[in-house]
């Protein structure tokens, strides 16, 4: 590049294909222990991803955000890759079908805490914080309250 920024390969994968693949400049993502930026010659890296927000920095002037659901990532020589079980790019949100998979995943935990299913509590909450994170992504907010809920529901289990 003109600039002298140097680029690597970015590849954004759920089941249904790739979200993102391409050149990048910086890529930041939701990491189980916070957020990960990765540059150019970053050092080999395995990680665990959480629901949240995944932004490829294709430019200084290009930043792509994805809402991303939990998965992995792996960083080698100048190639990162994230292998979530959804991505869903910012420009893309559907408010209305995250409101929806917010509600269903909040009756299911709600019925998991009172016995009436069987269920992993912690897929259930990587539900929540997914449809939450699309709808913080698009703007809409509002996931506060839910998050807490979440979050208390593990104390129960």
């Amino acid at each position: 590049m003109a600039d002298g920024r140097k680029t690597f390969a970015v590849s954004l994968v759920t089941p249904e294909g790739a979200a993102f693949e391409g050149e990048a400049e910086m890529l930041i993502v939701p990491g189980d222990a916070g957020e990960i930026g990765v540059l150019a010659r970053h050092a080999p890296l395995v990680a665990m991803l959480r629901a949240g927000s995944t932004r490829v920095h294709v430019t200084s002037n290009d930043v792509r955000e994805f809402a991303t659901g939990p998965g992995f990532f792996k960083v080698e020589q100048d190639r990162a890759l994230a292998l979530v079980d959804d991505a869903v790019s910012a420009k893309e949100i559907d408010r209305a079908r995250a409101q929806e998979q917010l509600e269903r995943a909040r009756a299911e935990l709600e019925r998991l805490e009172q016995g009436e299913l069987e269920a992993d509590r912690w897929q259930l909450e990587q539900r929540i914080r997914h449809a939450e994170n699309q709808l913080d992504v698009a703007g809409a907010g509002g996931g506060e309250q839910v998050r807490a809920k979440a979050s208390a529901g593990r104390e129960h289990a």
